[in-house]
């Protein structure tokens, strides 16, 4: 045997070994791989009808089979990663166009019965809940027995065969409406006590059924398989079916709960409150419909694709979230003509002025209560939305004030009065900029109202009706005057508040009005709960520099330094003010080699920065150019980055639904491999038992085990960690909050001792013979100490 080549054999690299842990590598996001765009998909046997349906796009391993044509992801960037060519070949489509069209022709619709739909949407997690328009169980019965009675007597009619027959189903009703009456008991029970009934609607299969069964336009067809979409998210699922064809949705379950359906009105005849988690599509599932309804009423009401009606108004926080629904909304209205419009500053839309009191005291009060709000809750998750808004109105102002003298900008104002409305169909916008043109700039006495807008879409609800934009989402919502406006609300947490809020705020506008519709709530998996598909770690760093440690070994890491998935770049680190972000970009700025792009793979955004300069980095980030991007929550909610393989909370964030939306900017659209990193320090531990609670409630989703050794949040952590209330927890301030207020407090004192000592200089002034010299030192000298007092930076 030769002994040099048994050493060799450890040294020589083993290609297959190689391949084999390549393929067994967890895929990051940002590697382009082929999402899979459902959560939950738990096995379930069909059979009711003696034979199984053959379930084309709507089981999870399909969607690789799904896009084997070649077809892009619905993503619209793909870090470091080549994209594939579409290769789409003309006689497959126009074959495929055809026998679309062929179906529609014959329209030989079959719904599932309503035991078929609730295995369906258990199996997929999904709960529809009514929270109002139900009527009483008894007029239900009522109906019920006219139109057995109906029946009966026709069957007098009919023969005596007929009569036996008549018997014998009567007796099997009988038998099932026994069982039946058990369970409207208990649901008549649980109304009485203040609890809601769970109905079960049609589900969509796949996104072929929007052209076959609901009879979507074949434009708006053609654009949603342009973009890749071919098996529908739990949220797509359970919503589209539901806010296209409500009544044929709820046909085998209306009945039978009492739902009021209005039979007049098909599209948006329902209000709808949909909770799912992030990334999983809820942007496109409300945009849907909102173009179809426009579409529709076009063709119902005869008029051309150059005549524009505002019929439909999306609201969003912050101005990123806005500016991405409204390239999303493009891009399914392209040949269609229905026009997706974001709101600017100066912008005028098609609106009606009517007499009313008190608009511009309003429209003060409103800025008033803004600013005071923004003073008291600085630190909240929400204040940052909000600060982006007003700030970048303000900088708007007065960038144009400095660029523009006084003469031109009143040329400028007269040119936007006389510049005529813009052309929409639908229009997204942030609360502020739109209640400012409802409000402001009327002439006495007179105010704005939106008479044609038939469908209000909430995105990110719970924050839109929360303290900060509050009175400014109800504004608009009284200003569209119209009595079929439907509702519709998304978000990816939603306290029980907010849904009371909700339904106090819609039974006022029927009673209103005088109109009825059912309000109908949507839950996918478990209610406020982060995806199941990424990785959660929480990180204990002792203080503030032990964060500066732990974010440097992330962007500079060692092999074993740490159990589980590595952080790769691309990544989010978020800060929970301005002023932690920019200080952390400034300590972080030469971390990254020159070799590796050095400076420019860092950035920073918050609202305290221009559009221009927000819309670039953006740009960048997107592009792959910006490898950590540091900000505050002003991207947390909302902002669609796929490629994003994870998520760095550097401040503990002050809430579990603030936890939430960062969480999820990582795991886009079932996307496997995306890390959240949390750290906390030893002051930061009051905030961690929530953000905890979740975690582990989302690796159950997940079916992994707390007491596994690979878990995130063990047993033993979450009886550790000290429960605090809501009310103490909101009093609670982190140690960078209480060392602010202590050297503000330390300036303050040193500043009340300076001007004593001047006082006192000055009061000895003849007495004392000191050189000019000397006191310009002692000032030095006390400016120094101040100095000192206050926050020295991120290491402070």
């Amino acid at each position: 045997m030769d002994i040099l080549k048994v050493l060799s054999r450890g040294i020589k690299p083993n290609p297959q070994k190689k391949k084999a842990q390549a393929a067994t590598a967890t895929p990051l996001p940002s590697a382009g791989a082929l999402p899979r765009p459902q959560l939950f998909n738990d096995p379930v046997n069909i059979n009711n009808r003696g034979q199984k349906r053959k379930r084309r796009d709507g089981d999870q391993g399909d969607g690789a089979d799904n896009d084997s044509d070649g077809s892009e992801s619905p993503s619209d960037v793909d870090y470091f990663a080549p994209k594939k060519p579409a290769v789409q070949t003309a006689q497959p489509k126009a074959d495929a166009e055809a026998g679309a069209e062929e179906a529609v022709k014959k329209r030989k619709i079959k719904l599932l019965d309503e035991d078929e739909c609730k295995q369906i949407l258990r199996s997929h997690r999904l709960k529809f809940t009514v929270m109002s328009g139900l009527r009483p169980v008894e007029e239900g019965k009522k109906e019920q027995e006219d139109e057995e009675g109906k029946k009966i007597k026709k069957g007098k009619k009919d023969g005596k065969k007929e009569k036996e027959t008549e018997k014998k189903k009567k007796k099997k009703k009988k038998e099932e409406e026994e069982e039946e009456e058990e369970e409207e008991e208990e649901e008549e029970e649980a109304s009485k006590k203040g609890e809601k009934v769970q109905i079960f609607p049609q589900p969509l299969n796949s996104f072929v059924e929007l052209r076959t069964i609901y009879d979507i336009d074949a434009q708006l067809a053609n654009n949603i398989h342009t973009q890749g979409f071919r098996v529908p998210t739990e949220v797509q699922m359970g919503s589209l079916p539901l806010l296209l064809r409500p009544r044929m949705a709820l046909k085998k379950t209306a009945e039978k709960h009492g739902l009021k359906v209005d039979k007049h009105a098909d599209n948006g005849s329902v209000d709808f409150l949909a909770v799912a988690p992030t990334g999983s599509g809820k942007t496109i599932t409300f945009l849907i419909p909102a173009i179809d309804g426009v579409l529709r009423r076009r063709a119902a009401e005869g008029r051309s694709r150059d005549d524009h009606v505002l019929e439909a108004i999306v609201i969003a926080p912050t101005r990123e979230l806005a500016s991405q629904i409204v390239n999303e909304g493009r891009k399914l209205a392209f040949g269609t003509g229905v026009r997706v419009v974001l709101m600017k500053g100066r912008m005028k839309i098609p609106a009606q002025e009517i007499e009313g009191k008190h608009a511009k005291t309003e429209s003060e009060s409103e800025s008033e209560s803004e600013s005071e709000r923004e003073e008291e809750e600085e630190e909240s998750e929400e204040e940052s939305e909000s600060e982006s808004e007003s700030e970048d109105e303000g900088e708007k102002a007065n960038k144009g004030d400095k660029e523009k003298g006084n003469k031109h900008k009143g040329r400028k104002n007269n040119a936007n009065a006389d510049k005529p409305p813009t052309r929409v169909d639908i229009l997204v916008t942030t609360p502020k900029i739109l209640l400012n043109f409802l409000t402001g700039r009327s002439s006495g006495g007179t105010r704005k109202i939106l008479p044609t807008v038939r469908s209000l879409i909430l995105d990110e609800a719970d924050v839109l009706l929360d303290t900060i934009f509050r009175k400014q989402t109800m504004g608009i919502w009284r200003a569209c005057t119209n009595t079929d406006v439907s509702l519709t609300c998304w978000s990816a947490t939603m306290a029980s508040s907010i849904e009371a809020l909700i339904t106090k705020q819609l039974d006022r506008r029927y009673r209103q009005y005088n109109a009825s519709r059912p309000l109908i709530r949507l839950v996918v998996g478990l209610k406020d709960t982060a995806v199941p598909n990424i990785t959660h770690k929480l990180i204990y760093t002792a203080t503030e520099k032990g964060k500066l440690l732990a974010i440097r070994q992330l962007l500079h890491p060692v092999s074993g330094a740490d159990s589980g998935p590595p952080l790769r770049p691309p990544f989010l680190v978020f800060t929970q003010t301005i002023e932690r972000a920019q200080a952390l970009f400034e300590e972080l700025q030469y971390d990254i080699p020159i070799e590796a792009g050095g400076p420019a793979r860092l950035a920073v955004l918050h609202s305290s920065l221009t559009d221009t300069a927000r819309s670039r980095i953006m740009a960048r980030f997107r592009a792959g150019e910006v490898w950590v991007l540091i900000t505050t929550d002003v991207l947390a909610r909302g902002i669609d980055f796929p490629g994003v393989n994870g998520v760095v909370n550097y401040d503990v964030p002050t809430s579990a639904a603030s936890y939430v939306h960062r969480a999820g900017r990582t795991g886009r659209a079932g996307r496997e491999g995306g890390v959240a990193v949390t750290f906390y320090t030893k002051d930061d531990i009051p905030y961690v038992k929530s953000i905890a609670n979740v975690i582990a409630a989302s690796e159950r989703q997940a079916g992994k085990d707390m007491d596994a050794p690979d878990a995130a949040v063990h047993r033993w952590l979450l009886e550790a960690l000290p429960d605090v209330k809501k009310e103490e927890r909101r009093k609670l301030k982190s140690a960078w909050e209480r060392r602010k207020e202590h050297n503000r407090r330390q300036a303050i004192e040193a500043s009340k001792r300076r001007k004593k000592m001047q006082m006192q200089r000055e009061g000895k002034k003849g007495n004392d013979g000191r050189d000019e010299g000397e006191k310009e030192k002692k000032k030095k000298k006390e400016e120094e100490e101040e100095e000192e007092e206050e926050w020295g930076g991120i290491e402070d």
